[in-house]
């Protein structure tokens, strides 16, 4: 083989190796969901201890660690809900998503639902290993109020609240530097409050909402179905078609506890809480 020939097989390996590269760090990026073996899914995770706000949302890292966001308080626990680590934070910390070691919760330091739109959103993100706050965007576009958030495909979809007879719910999508992209309506109906909790599972966005309604959204951001299941304190897909939602409850002394339900899709419901 000539020194010419021999140039460009290596030239052209090298390109080849880079692109081969490349697609995988997309891959990498894209996707995100963490998938939990099914022998560890329990049929219920309680988390350790009471906290004064109520559960807002929950997610799960490559390490098997789960995050839950308690209004004011950030608390990070183990498969079986052990406490690891806890941290207070602003009011009101709503839902929450894990991406590439770093925990993102959506903020809204204003009013919320209020119809003028006086509320105050923010994208804090957290060191998923320390729980170290790391940075702060603002997403100042989500007029009702931020209450949660997903991610998938490279983008961010930060979700919120809804007055009373608004027909669709909103969508703000936001790049992985937090530069808006683009609103967009789903054509849902009125939901109690807008959308608490959002996840990208099983090829499909859900959205949790109180009054007991879950939305099923496709990758064009269109309703294929709206469902009678509580699930409004978090919803996360754990792959192969099994999901986590999120319950809770409050004591007489006003503080609250969170607990996880296994749960799987359901053609009636949506979702289904497996017995």
């Amino acid at each position: 083989m000539s020194h010419h020939v021999f140039s460009c097989y290596r030239n052209g390996f090298t390109r080849l190796l880079l692109v081969l590269l490349f697609v995988g760090a997309i891959d990498t990026v894209n996707a995100q969901q963490v998938t939990l073996p099914a022998e560890k899914i329990q049929s219920r995770v309680q988390c350790e201890g009471r906290y004064a706000g109520h559960l807002q949302g929950f997610c799960l890292d490559e390490q098997e660690h789960l995050f839950w966001s308690f209004t004011t308080t950030l608390v990070k626990t183990d498969l079986n809900g052990k406490l690891i680590k806890e941290i207070p934070v602003d009011n009101h910390h709503g839902d929450c998503c894990y991406v590439e070691g770093k925990v993102y919760v959506a903020v809204n330091r204003g009013q919320f639902n209020n119809p003028e739109g006086k509320s105050d959103n923010w994208v804090y993100v957290y060191d998923a290993d320390s729980l170290k706050e790391v940075a702060r965007h603002e997403v100042q576009e989500v007029f009702h109020g931020a209450g949660g958030m997903a991610y998938h495909d490279g983008k961010f979809l930060v979700i919120g609240g809804l007055p009373t007879d608004v027909p669709v719910n909103y969508l703000y999508e936001y790049d992985r530097d937090f530069n808006f992209v683009k609103k967009h309506e789903l054509k849902s109906g009125w939901t109690l409050l807008g959308i608490q909790g959002a996840d990208y599972a099983e090829n499909h966005w859900w959205f949790a909402c109180y009054g007991n309604q879950l939305l099923k959204v496709n990758d064009e951001l269109e309703m294929v179905g709206r469902y009678d299941f509580e699930c409004g304190l978090g919803i996360l897909g754990l792959g192969n078609g099994q999901f986590y939602i999120a319950r809770g409850s409050r004591n007489e002394d006003r503080m609250h506890e969170g607990h996880l339900l296994h749960a799987i899709p359901d053609e009636k419901t949506g979702l289904k809480v497996v017995e």
